[in-house]
């Protein structure tokens, strides 16, 4: 998927939202237990129940890794059934991959030809050559990691140089010099949305992928006001604050019940 493409997604649905499939056979409902396959059952029916208000899905590939091959194959199917039912709708692998340069060229193999999803999350600890082989790609994504949302990012992201500048900030702007804003994002936590200006006027024109909204304690209203740009620029990711909103056999209304919200507090929040 290009980015007008995207762009053109966005405005039409008036929403920015991206869903996260985090799928645990712990939490669904217990009586997709019975079904053949209880993780592709869960997910079908969130996707069928929220598509009209989200622009994108983002699988935890740990979640899939987890269950073996029944994980894989799970996995996979979502992906096909988002492709075949839903084409225009954006799909990440929050896979976080990241090795040197023939490695991580089979790890993008692996998500763009093989499972045929639009974009991939990437750990650019390792540098320019471990992160480039995802770019070689037409019309995929690569999604580097830049300021995340959990309390471990303090431990070296804030680390800073001689000039001041953080280590997110380095990130961010060297990792520019390796792609363009038509297929490279970054992954900035909405619970830090005071260093959302800043990084924005790092990167004025990249896409950001923005989790932590909703159970993690993020704030819609200053995430969209710090991180968007021009073209919007933003994609909210929100995860237990939609598919586990009910354990039970209304799962999936309570789902687009949650998603609708969200998706009407964005509408009035940038249109």
């Amino acid at each position: 998927m290009n980015k007008a493409a995207l762009i053109e997604q966005i405005k039409t649905k008036r929403s920015v939202l991206c869903v996260g499939l985090d799928t645990d056979l712990e939490k669904i409902p217990p009586h997709l237990l019975l079904e053949e396959d209880p993780v592709f059952s869960f997910n079908k029916a969130i996707i069928d129940a929220t598509a009209a208000y989200a622009v994108a899905y983002k699988p935890n590939i740990a979640f899939y890794e987890s269950m073996g091959v029944k994980g894989w194959q799970s996995l996979e199917k979502t992906i096909q059934y988002l492709d075949d039912r839903y084409p225009e709708i954006f799909t990440i692998a929050d896979a976080k991959r990241g090795d040197i340069g023939n490695t991580s060229k089979m790890y993008a193999k692996a998500f763009f030809e093989n499972m045929n999803f639009d974009s991939v999350t990437v750990a650019p600890y390792m540098g320019e050559d471990s992160v480039t082989p995802f770019l070689e790609f037409p019309n995929k994504w690569v999604i580097v990691l830049g300021l995340t949302s959990n309390r471990g990012a303090f431990d070296f992201q804030f680390i800073e140089n001689a000039e001041g500048e953080a280590l997110f900030e380095s990130v961010v702007k060297k990792a520019q010099d390796w792609g363009s804003s038509e297929q490279l994002m970054f992954v900035l936590g909405a619970t830090k949305t005071e260093h959302l200006a800043r990084l924005r006027a790092a990167a004025p024109d990249h896409f950001f992928l923005v989790p932590g909204v909703g159970a993690q304690g993020g704030s819609l209203e200053e995430v969209l006001k710090q991180a968007t740009n021009k073209e919007i620029g933003v994609l909210v990711n929100s995860t237990r604050g939609i598919i586990y909103q009910s354990d039970q056999e209304d799962f999936a209304i309570a789902a687009a019940q949650a998603a609708s919200e969200l998706q009407q507090e964005m509408a009035r929040l940038l249109f």
